[in-house]
């Protein structure tokens, strides 16, 4: 199993609306590639939330292949469409991790 975990700092001023518009929009368009079986959005806490919240989305792929298959077809075109519509009210980071059990 391999987890892409995309954390991101989201500006004060739209933060409940990112929140609505990731649950509603964003995270089921990325499951509907068939690369993730489901998706997990964490809080970070802890941290300065002086600019707005700090949020963890991990999306589960069954193999690297999939994942490959992610960022090689549909990583570029979503990661845009965040950015057409947020513009720089956010910040993002990526990391890939292999469940280890």
């Amino acid at each position: 199993m391999i987890v892409y975990n995309v954390t991101i700092k989201v500006h004060e001023s739209i933060k409940n609306e990112w929140l609505v518009w990731l649950k509603e929009e964003h995270i089921p368009e990325v499951i509907q590639t068939g690369c993730f079986t489901h998706a997990t959005i964490l809080r970070l806490l802890e941290v300065d939330e002086s600019e707005g919240p700090t949020y963890a989305v991990q999306y589960h792929a069954e193999s690297k292949a999939l994942y490959n298959n992610y960022i090689e077809n549909h990583s570029t075109r979503l990661r845009e469409k965040s950015y057409q519509k947020w513009g720089n009210q956010f910040i993002a980071f990526r990391s890939v991790m292999q469940v280890v059990n």
